[in-house]
């Protein structure tokens, strides 16, 4: 899902954010942070539950979760 990637990037960039930077706030690895911020919560790499309240925690984003719940759209068949 791309809102989770958008919602990611904008923040970065407002805040002057490095994915280690995020990685240091969070304790979630570097990579995973890009991955997230690359592909959002429907890439290869999905964050879990625990991921997305560090983020919204660290970040200061309550509406992080609802960007990661997929939509209808995605998950119809």
């Amino acid at each position: 899902m791309d809102d989770l990637s958008q919602l990611l990037q904008q923040t970065m960039r407002r805040r002057h954010l490095t994915p280690q930077a995020i990685a240091d706030k969070t304790g979630i690895r570097t990579p995973r942070i890009r991955a997230f911020a690359e592909d959002g919560a429907e890439g290869p790499v999905r964050p879990t539950e625990e991921e997305l309240a560090e983020l919204a925690g660290a970040l200061a984003l309550p509406a992080i979760k609802d960007a990661a719940r997929p939509t209808a759209a995605a998950t119809s068949p």
